[in-house]
């Protein structure tokens, strides 16, 4: 099946082919072509081009988008959206004044969501979860990353990537899981780090890899939750079932994670509302995407990742949702871009890139992702006419997406 827009307004983020990543001030820059068409066959974008060069296509279903933009989907490289219930009786408690921190010493925060997981049926997980994983793609992200880590037991864990497993079975958006077994020490390890560490190598690892459930392994590295030697055990334990590093680090503290990431060739470092210059330097000519989660930032209300200082050093930067129950109960892209550009001063071209080809590296599917590429998936996000893209993180409270499309098919 062949499909042809014609008269596009703005055609977003065109790439020649092997354009992985974006950085530093190359992130300003948004290739587009004004007045554009697009050619799709099946779930592949096949020609683009200006307008006076369309070429005339019989057998194609044709839509006349004036006045519209065009742009690839969001690639969400970041996110836990399996979980069980939520945790809104944590948003009233910091509106109360308690911290994360308070709220975790009491029994909240991750080992809340990790008590309620543990309590339902992964049936029952699986029908919560898909419908966060509908409503994204209805905002517009065509990837999306899915993190474990809120079963924090053999079984807890299993159950949500086998969840995870189900949702990239029976969704056409791509999904890639991450094991997060590393998310918080469980109340009766608190005290015995080491026998969790060997629980999460020894046990959850050899079958998460017998079942083939994860793509990444990731762990919590801050203050208070796992040491950067800590961390390291897991990174590499990972690297033997041949799950590559995707690590939170930096959120509250500085601990010299970063290095130990980057060492270890982490294919991202994700949150970084504390970065260090020593933390850009090592992250300077690296493989390893920094990730910002500005949703985060907003709703529980930290710092902002220092997106301007790190553009300006010549790194690259994505951006992600981090969308969960008790810190990012979201995972609207399109707000992620708008508060970018608005709390921490990027461009709309930069926020762009991020969430986009910077957002497909972080995840490991920039061959088939996060631009309008020939030979790529035919992910797009068609707009409601708007004066220029621009108006998309400006008008940020309203939905400027009329339709969405992911591997070729409307959803």
């Amino acid at each position: 099946m062949k499909t042809l827009f014609i008269n596009i307004k703005e055609l977003l983020q065109i790439r020649a082919t092997g354009i992985d990543k974006i950085s530093g001030f190359d992130m300003a820059v948004l290739p587009k072509i004004d007045n554009a068409y697009l050619l799709i066959e099946d779930n592949v974008i096949t020609d683009f081009g200006l307008m006076e060069a369309c070429p005339k296509v019989s057998d194609a279903a044709i839509f006349d988008v004036t006045g519209q933009v065009i742009l690839p989907t969001w690639v969400d490289s970041h996110t836990h959206i399996v979980y069980s219930g939520n945790r809104v009786q944590e948003f009233v408690d910091r509106i109360n004044g308690l911290s994360y921190e308070e709220i975790a010493n009491r029994g909240g925060g991750i080992l809340n969501s990790a008590k309620k997981l543990n309590e339902t049926s992964e049936d029952e997980l699986y029908e919560q979860s898909k419908l966060r994983l509908e409503e994204i793609m209805q905002q517009g992200t065509g990837a999306v990353e899915i993190k474990s880590g809120y079963g924090l037991t053999v079984e807890g864990e299993l159950k949500m990537l086998r969840v995870i497993k189900r949702l990239k079975e029976n969704y056409p958006i791509a999904i890639k899981a991450t094991f997060l077994g590393a998310h918080a020490f469980p109340i009766e390890y608190k005290e015995n780090h080491s026998g969790y560490i060997d629980l999460i190598i020894n046990e959850m690892l050899p079958k998460i890899a017998s079942e083939d459930l994860a793509d990444y392994i990731d762990a919590f590295l801050e203050t208070g939750y796992f040491s950067v030697d800590e961390t390291i055990k897991i990174m590499e334990a990972g690297k033997k079932y041949g799950l590559e590093p995707k690590i939170h680090v930096n959120q509250f503290t500085a601990i010299d994670g970063i290095k130990a990431c980057v060492e270890n060739e982490a294919v991202s470092v994700d949150h970084l509302e504390i970065v260090t210059d020593e933390d850009i330097e090592i992250l300077k000519n690296s493989k390893t995407m920094p990730v910002a989660l500005p949703s985060c930032s907003y709703f529980i209300s930290i710092p902002y990742t220092p997106a301007r200082k790190m553009i300006n050093s010549g790194l690259p930067l994505a951006l992600a949702s981090d969308y969960n129950p008790g810190t990012t109960p979201s995972g609207n892209m399109n707000f992620v871009v708008a508060t970018a550009c608005i709390k921490m001063k990027m461009t709309p071209e930069e926020a762009i890139n991020a969430a986009t080809i910077n957002g497909a590296y972080a995840m490991g599917v920039s061959a088939t992702h996060g631009s309008i590429t020939k030979g790529k998936r035919a992910n797009i996000i068609i707009t409601k006419p708007i004066t220029s893209f621009y108006q998309l993180p400006y008008a940020f409270g309203t939905n400027l997406i009329d339709k969405v499309m992911i591997e070729g098919k409307f959803i």
